[in-house]
């Protein structure tokens, strides 16, 4: 396959109405189809849905990169270059606690960067990232 195609990804939210309100007001992501137990967003093109699962107390786990401690699991999306930037400005505008805060990988290196971690209100680890070059996404 060659081409990039839209992803399907369900998470689970103990708290249904405060995610859909986080992916709608702050991600500002399109409500889809929904039930009293899950919600369909848009996110940049790719198919995110919050399903209801009670709470599980769990320890965020993370993992050393670049210094920095990883969340693990996470997700997120690919965003093109010139979009990083604004969209991690509105983040922080709306009061977005970053994990990582937005900055740049392998400055001048194949594979450069821009990422930024953070969490939704039922704990879900985020990653936003963009590529200087998008044809190195892949790049080893």
């Amino acid at each position: 396959m060659n081409a990039i195609s839209p992803f399907h990804i369900a998470i689970p939210v103990h708290n249904l109405e405060e995610c859909r309100a986080f992916y709608a007001d702050v991600l500002e992501c399109k409500e889809g189809r929904s039930s009293d137990h899950w919600v369909d967003f848009n996110l940049f093109g790719h198919q995110l849905v919050i399903h209801y699962k009670p709470k599980k107390e769990d320890e965020l786990h993370t993992n050393p990169v670049d210094g920095k401690s990883v969340p693990v699991p996470h997700y997120g999306v690919v965003l093109p270059w010139e979009d990083f930037k604004p969209f991690s400005e509105k983040l922080k505008s709306k009061g977005v606690e970053f994990i990582i805060e937005p900055y740049i990988r392998f400055e001048g290196e194949v594979g450069e960067q821009a990422t930024m971690f953070f969490l939704d209100p039922a704990g879900n680890a985020l990653e936003f990232k963009a590529f200087k070059d998008i044809d190195q996404l892949f790049a080893n």
